[in-house]
């Protein structure tokens, strides 16, 4: 069991990078459930920030923040140069992915492949952490295909950390590079969560974040007895205000906004971004399972659904839609919003 209260860890939750999700408009939503989180970018190729438009694939607004850079690629030079990129434009931290198993992730020679080279990887965060003074972290797998024994896992951390990493996300499942899908990847293989914990009390000096299968904070709250963070993956999209319990439980906040409250504390945001073009879908899209498990979810769905997406949709589109779910009641005598997740 892990001897440094919750709320004094660094960063002890977090929400993971998903492709086609974790943009910067998803990220500014969690932001009005959750303060404290870190948040991720979706993987973004050194290649792609090297070559293109980086305000487009790198911009946030700074109430995004803790935020961190996740990066794909295999040379460290490149990576090196966009660990800087991300440092100068204000992230918190660099993150290095090492376990996305898509083919073309792999054909890229990045992602969970990288596994099978532990001292490719360790040159390369080498080379970030010489280019940046902010934290070069890792994510990864437990193994990939027969490479999959705790020793194999310990071979990698061992020699990565060796290149001065300390901090790695660990999703507890291997992942098989031929004969399943990334989708398949993320549920077929087993969890196995006591590898992680393991691997946490064998190198207590490493900071051990475990990741997959995990859905809600109370879980989280669990396996934090055995790790110093926890990563929170489709869960966060499909459930996003599970994240209202974290502000208070985890790291002794105010209390959080209610359902009704956050929607509203969107509606600026909203106007600021279809003034500029967005259209309004770029944004509700993220915001679609917000009412999930309440009364009215369904209505407020479909009307998102059905309306963000025509000319002219923004802020009176979502007030329209925020009046097809009832607004709860709440009783003054009580300080705090009662959370029904």
């Amino acid at each position: 069991m892990l001897n440094t209260p919750i709320n004094q860890r660094l960063h002890p939750l977090s929400v993971a990078p998903m492709m086609d999700r974790t943009d910067r408009h998803f990220r500014y939503f969690m932001r009005q459930i959750t303060h404290k989180t870190l948040l991720y970018t979706e993987m973004v190729t050194a290649q792609a920030i090297l070559h293109g438009d980086r305000n487009k694939l790198l911009g946030f607004d700074l109430t995004e923040k803790p935020l961190s850079l996740q990066l794909g690629g295999d040379d460290p030079k490149l990576l090196a140069l966009c660990a800087k990129v991300a440092e100068d434009m204000g992230y918190d931290e660099v993150n290095l992915n090492v376990g996305c198993p898509s083919n073309r992730v792999q054909s890229g020679n990045f992602g969970a492949c990288l596994m099978g080279h532990p001292k490719q990887v360790a040159d390369c965060v080498a080379a970030m952490q010489a280019a940046v003074k902010i934290p070069v972290t890792v994510k990864h797998r437990i193994g990939i295909d027969e490479c999959d024994r705790y020793e194999d896992m310990v071979r990698f951390v061992t020699t990565v950390a060796s290149a001065g990493c300390r901090r790695f996300t660990v999703h507890a499942r291997k992942a098989w590079l031929q004969g399943l899908s990334p989708k398949e990847n993320r549920n077929i293989p087993p969890l196995r969560y006591d590898d992680v914990y393991r691997l946490k009390n064998e190198y207590p000096n490493l900071w051990i974040e475990i990741n997959g299968g995990i859905t809600t904070v109370d879980a989280a709250c669990g396996h934090m007895q055995h790790v110093d963070a926890v990563m929170i993956g489709r869960a966060a999209y499909d459930t996003p205000y599970i994240f209202a319990l974290a502000d208070r439980s985890i790291y002794a906040a105010e209390a959080p906004l209610t359902r009704h409250q956050i929607v509203r504390a969107m509606l600026p945001y909203i106007d600021r971004w279809t003034a500029q073009g967005i259209k309004l879908h770029s944004i509700t899209r993220h915001m679609l399972q917000l009412f999930h498990g309440q009364p009215g979810s369904r209505a407020w769905k479909r009307y998102l659904t059905d309306n963000s997406c025509r000319p002219g949709a923004g802020v009176d589109t979502v007030t329209a839609a925020l009046t097809q779910v009832p607004e709860p009641i709440i009783n003054p005598s009580y300080s705090m919003v009662s959370l029904s997740i």
